[in-house]
């Protein structure tokens, strides 16, 4: 219904914890609504239109909680709420809160509830926004546009606020007690008239109970005790259920975060752990690999790599000194990256350019 995503949740949320606090004290709903600072609902940077508009749909939300079937409670609660929003808004002129003229009855009749049951702060309260001209009295509770498909909205009402369907209060109210009364009295008085001592009827014409509007007044009582006290306990049993998923959620959080965090230790103590050994007959090739690898980046021909990608082979004849200068040699290719392997290019070349002249001599 609200274009403010979460708007109605917090109106709910506020009627609900006035709810549970089982009064209709406007002081104790003050303090309701200064622990969840809202009048800072309005706070925001937006120009004045979009203003104007998110003024009349916070209204139009928090209005329909004003009317039945909402208890009595929350209707008050809602009364609250207005007049709460309607002071708090930062619009200049002032949106004022929609009223369509067939609710009117209705809450004029709401208004001598409160002054029967002696609610002095929600008339107080309903006088101020009278005074303040907070209403705007309209034919429709909502505004027509033509030319549009009708949308058929389906008004949603919370349980928890409603006003428990209760047959038996709504059959046997006051005035059905008292005419029962007068009636069993005129009962008694016409017996006394047929019956031989005119004090007191006969037994023989004692066909119901003397006590029996008395009675009838106990057991409404009861039944009407008994549901209040179903209601409160239905409402408990919904709030521990949320209050326990929450610790379980929070306690799988917990659980969660420990076994991924002690899954990483093992996968980075596996992996640190696990070091590759090289045979010692290939420790010389890792080193001429990875100098020739690096070869092509210094700019190299990639027919050149190839070649230098060959280990030298050793001479099979000669003195030691030469293997000790091949030795140096070898341990130069290791230091300067690629120099070693131009030296071999150059050697290989120039041993086939002196063969080469040889034949033809």
């Amino acid at each position: 219904m609200s274009a403010v995503p979460g708007l109605e949740e917090d109106c709910e949320e506020l009627l609900g914890a006035f709810q549970q606090a089982d009064t209709v004290r406007f002081e104790r709903f003050a303090e309701l609504w200064r622990e969840r600072r809202f009048h800072t609902i309005f706070y925001g940077r937006m120009r004045a239109l979009e203003r104007n508009k998110i003024t009349k749909k916070t209204l139009d939300v928090a209005q329909q909680y004003f009317f039945p079937p909402y208890s009595f409670q929350i209707r008050v609660g809602a009364l609250y709420l207005l007049y709460g929003l309607y002071n708090a808004q930062l619009c200049q002129p002032k949106q004022k809160i929609r009223i369509a003229l067939k609710h009117w009855p209705e809450i004029q009749k709401f208004q001598l509830d409160l002054l029967d049951a002696q609610h002095y702060d929600a008339v107080y309260i309903f006088r101020r926004l009278r005074l303040a001209r907070a209403f705007h009295f309209t034919a429709m509770p909502k505004l027509l546009t033509y030319r549009t498909k009708k949308k058929i909205e389906k008004n949603y009402f919370k349980e928890e606020f409603k006003d428990p369907s209760n047959r038996v209060n709504s059959l046997i109210t006051n005035d059905v007690l008292e005419e029962l009364m007068n009636i069993h009295d005129h009962y008694q008085k016409m017996k006394c008239v047929i019956s031989a001592d005119k004090s007191q009827p006969d037994k023989a014409l004692s066909l119901i109970k003397d006590d029996f509007v008395v009675n009838l007044k106990d057991i409404t009582l009861e039944h009407q005790e008994w549901q209040q006290n179903r209601m409160k306990l239905l409402r408990n049993a919904k709030v521990a259920p949320e209050t326990e998923d929450k610790k379980t959620e929070e306690t799988l959080l917990k659980s969660e975060g420990s076994e991924r965090a002690n899954a990483l230790a093992r996968i980075k103590y596996k992996s640190y752990s696990a070091v590759v050994e090289v045979s010692r007959s290939r420790r010389h090739r890792q080193v001429q690999l990875e100098s020739s690898e690096s070869g092509p980046s210094c700019g190299k021909s990639p027919g050149r790599s190839k070649k230098a990608s060959r280990t030298p082979q050793p001479a099979r004849t000669g003195s030691s000194e030469v293997r000790g200068g091949k030795q140096v040699a070898e341990e130069a290719v290791t230091r300067h990256i690629g120099m070693p392997i131009i030296i071999e290019e150059d050697s290989e070349e120039g041993e086939v350019s002196l063969s080469k002249r040889r034949k033809r001599r």
